[in-house]
């Protein structure tokens, strides 16, 4: 079983997604979408960005390694009425399914940056996009103070060190590390930019209730709690977890969490 798979496979991403939709449509708008768009959407999840880029008349692609969340989003899309957008499985390191150059822009959000073997990611995402199309993802940072860096920073606390040669996927958010890996897939420096922008968390709930969403959906929590709970420190970890969202939570109604994060938005012209 691929790891990568077995970790988004883990619970249920969904649960998480719901919370993502307001600033997924937000962070969509930005991205100039006009109608017959080939676009590709990589590590789509079940279509945060995917479904709204397919409601502004664009033709997406989404393609994710887990088989629930691709399943999740043939539903949605099905629901919506989009006969414009389709799911498959697929893995960001290996595309082997799609041809070169068949997508006018190809997009990741908080995806591909999760695959092992960063530069065929690189090399697959330019593949596969036109000469003159774009590639644009978001990408979490490394030590940012903001909601998901520290959510992975907390966790990794609590679980074993990966295996070696791992490479961590934040790195995708740091510009060197970015540039090289476009670099080596043939894109020259002045044609890869970087801004930060925020996505936004939003739930109809308390924060303490978003930490058991995460505790119980979120792959990579999953396996901090597990963790945690064979050292005798799971309630360690959830204090800790609690703390971070509480202190992040910009919601002014108690029973409800709404939590700013920083990412690195990355814009490659093919």
């Amino acid at each position: 079983m691929n790891p990568n798979k077995a970790l988004w496979e883990k619970g249920d991403f969904t649960k998480i997604a719901e919370t993502m939709r307001e600033s997924g449509e937000a962070l969509v708008s930005k991205l100039g979408i006009t109608k017959d768009l080939n676009i590709l959407d990589l590590g789509c999840g079940d279509g945060t960005t995917a479904i709204p880029e397919a409601k502004l008349g664009a033709n997406v692609l989404g393609v994710d390694i887990a088989s629930n969340l691709v399943e999740a989003g043939n539903i949605r899309a099905k629901t919506a009425g989009l006969t414009n957008c389709t799911f498959q499985e697929g893995d960001a390191t290996d595309l082997q399914d799609l041809k070169d150059e068949t997508f006018d822009l190809s997009v990741s959000f908080f995806g591909a940056m999760f695959a092992p073997k960063p530069f065929d990611v690189a090399k697959e995402m330019v593949r596969v996009t036109r000469p003159g199309g774009r590639i644009v993802m978001g990408n979490w940072i490394p030590g940012d103070p903001t909601l998901v860096a520290q959510i992975l920073k907390i966790s990794s606390a609590y679980t074993p060190p990966p295996p070696e040669g791992f490479i961590s996927p934040m790195l995708w958010g740091v510009e060197d590390h970015v540039t090289e890996r476009f670099g080596n897939a043939g894109i020259a420096k002045e044609n890869i930019s970087f801004t930060k922008d925020t996505f936004t968390f939003n739930a109809s709930y308390a924060p303490s209730e978003f930490v058991k969403t995460f505790k119980n959906y979120y792959g990579p929590t999953m396996n901090a709690f597990e963790a945690a709970e064979k050292n005798g420190k799971a309630m360690d970890l959830q204090h800790e977890l609690e703390e971070l969202f509480n202190s992040q939570n910009k919601s002014a109604d108690k029973n409800a969490t709404s939590i700013p994060a920083t990412f690195l938005r990355v814009t490659v012209i093919r």
